[in-house]
């Protein structure tokens, strides 16, 4: 899959302009659903773009913080041209840090994370695609994606900027996983339920189930 080509972003000439131009896109899946790729394409809305920091504060400033979220919402802050989706050019050979935090702290957490990779504090050039903010039930997680998951020392500068970004105790554990890993777990998953899906419709069809 091709990175998404968007209009361009119109900055007016007084604003302080970022590196980057950003999409904010916004997802909610329902709890018990099972994910897919393609439902999970499906669940992605856009809902803002910017390239300053005036855009960026007058979207934010209208936004809901993420502990107000229902759970299984997420925020995807990616730059321009790339869709938070594994299969993305951009995403493809890349992965992800994850960071599983205690319900209460995504809020704090999530804006500390944006302001971080707005302002360039994880000085590893373009490595860094986006960020997203997940809020589940019994904990919410904040992830960092990058373009390759193979450079170890880039992935541990990311990790280690994340740690003091995030003013995170030295115990807390950062787990990498790359997105061909993350592909590969949901097809199996996905394979595993069709499979039961059939079991259980042959095993209805000769009678073996009492109703």
């Amino acid at each position: 899959m091709k990175s998404c080509v968007q209009p361009t972003i119109v900055i007016p000439p007084d604003d302080h302009k970022l590196q980057y131009n950003y999409w904010l896109w916004f997802s909610r899946r329902s709890p018990g659903k099972t994910a897919s790729v393609q439902n999970y394409d499906q669940n992605l809305k856009l809902i803002g773009h910017f390239g300053s920091v005036e855009q960026f504060w007058s979207l934010y400033s209208h936004l809901a913080r993420p502990c107000d979220l229902q759970s299984h919402s997420d925020f995807h802050l990616f730059k321009d041209g790339i869709k938070p989706m594994w299969e993305d050019e951009a995403n493809s050979l890349g992965g992800k840090w994850i960071v599983r935090l205690r319900k209460g702290l995504a809020s704090r957490c999530w804006e500390n994370l944006v302001l971080a990779m707005l302002g360039e504090q994880f000085m590893v050039g373009e490595e860094i695609c986006g960020a997203v903010v997940s809020i589940r039930f019994q904990e919410d997680i904040i992830s960092v994606w990058n373009k390759t998951a193979s450079d170890l020392s880039t992935n541990n500068r990311i990790r280690d900027t994340l740690r003091r970004v995030l003013n995170l105790p030295p115990n807390t554990i950062l787990e990498y996983k790359s997105h061909n890993d993350s592909l590969k777990w949901v097809l199996l998953k996905t394979k595993h339920l069709a499979n039961a899906l059939v079991v259980l419709s042959s095993t209805a069809e000769d009678g073996e189930i009492e109703v």
